[in-house]
């Protein structure tokens, strides 16, 4: 095979892999920033008075299905009505 062929693929296929790799990083910094970001605004909420861990439910169960939420709580009160609680 032509080596300058072979070495011009491997340039580009360099430079491609190259770009991937700065992208992938850029989006971990952009992450970073978006997670201290969530960060200062659970500290100011708490700040405030709020309970951060109940947010942080709050914000889980904002994520799931309705339907969901009433079967997991359905067999929780149930398992509670076992238990006497």
């Amino acid at each position: 095979m032509d080596d300058s062929v072979t070495d011009q693929s491997y340039r580009v296929t360099a430079d491609e892999l190259r770009q991937f790799i700065e992208r992938f990083e850029r989006l971990e910094a952009e992450k970073k920033d978006i997670a201290d970001q969530q960060k200062e605004v659970m500290a100011e909420a708490k700040g405030r008075g709020y309970d951060t861990k109940v947010m942080r439910k709050v914000i889980a169960l904002r994520k799931r299905e309705p339907d969901d939420i009433a079967e997991e709580e359905a067999v929780l009160d149930m398992y509670k009505s076992a238990l006497g609680m």
